[in-house]
This record gives structure tokens, sequence and C-alpha cells, in this order.
């Protein structure tokens, strides 16, 4: 359960795992798009991602946790996944940047989850809500980019 221990450190080991997810995703994405702007993008979102795990990974060891270095089981079998629709739509720039937002959708509901938890430290929710206006600021980035495709 998100915020279930007294220091946080829980919570922010899932969002972390969950950043890492993402940031495999925008990288598998970048390989997979037809299009070098949206490799662009993907590569500069995943670097945005590193980024953002990193500030938790540092505040996870600062109160005392095993900060993680990989994804979740579920964030592989999701890659997998895009892999293979990759494959099967032949690098259909639409069809990834659908799958892009799914996966914003899941980080974005993550983050906010934490966010709704009554037993956070200041220190650490002030963290978890800096890093929440990044994913939500690349959420909006990549709705807003599939919703101009669908147009």
């Amino acid at each position: 359960m998100i915020g279930s221990d007294n220091k946080g450190t829980g919570t922010l080991e899932t969002l972390t795992t969950t950043l890492i997810d993402s940031v495999n995703g925008y990288r598998d994405a970048a390989e997979n798009a037809e299009g070098t702007k949206f490799q662009e993008l993907f590569r500069r979102n995943a670097d945005e991602r590193s980024r953002i795990a990193e500030e938790l990974r540092a505040e996870i060891r600062r109160l005392g946790g095993n900060a993680p270095d990989d994804g979740s089981f579920l964030g592989a079998t999701h890659q997998r996944f895009l892999d293979l629709k990759a494959a099967v739509t032949g690098r259909d720039d639409k069809a990834i940047i659908n799958e892009v937002e799914r996966g914003e959708d899941y980080l974005k509901e993550k983050f906010e989850a934490a966010l709704n938890a009554s037993d956070l430290a200041p220190e650490t929710r002030s963290i978890i809500e800096r890093a929440y206006q990044s994913v939500r600021q690349g959420h909006d980035q990549i709705s807003s980019l599939k919703h101009g495709l669908e147009a």
C-alpha cells in the first residue's frame, strides 16, 4: 500500500520503480518511433524521468532505505508488450504514442495516490510534489500530442 511505512520509503520505492519503468518505456518508444521529432521527444522525456528517479533515490537513501535500480515486473511486461505492438504495427508512431499515454496515465495515478497518503513526512511530500509536477507536465504533453494526432 502506498504510504504504508512510517518514513515514506515504501512510497518512494514504488514511485521510483514506476519512474524507471517510464524511462524504459520512453527509451523503447524512441527506438521504435518512425519520426525523428518523436524520437527526440521520447529521449528527452526519458532523461527527465531519469533525473526525477535519481532525486527520489537520493531521498530514499537519506531516509535509510534501499533505493531501487530497476523497474517493476509489471513494467518489464509492459515493455515486452510495447515491443510486440511495435513489431506488429510496423512501428506506427500513433500506436506507440497511444501506448506511451497509457503508461503516462498509470504513472500520474501512482503519484496522485502517493500525494493523497496522509502519513508522509513534509520533506518527503515536498519531493514527491516536485516530481509530480514534472510527471504531470510530461503526461499532459503526451496527451496533447495524442489528441493532436487524432484530430
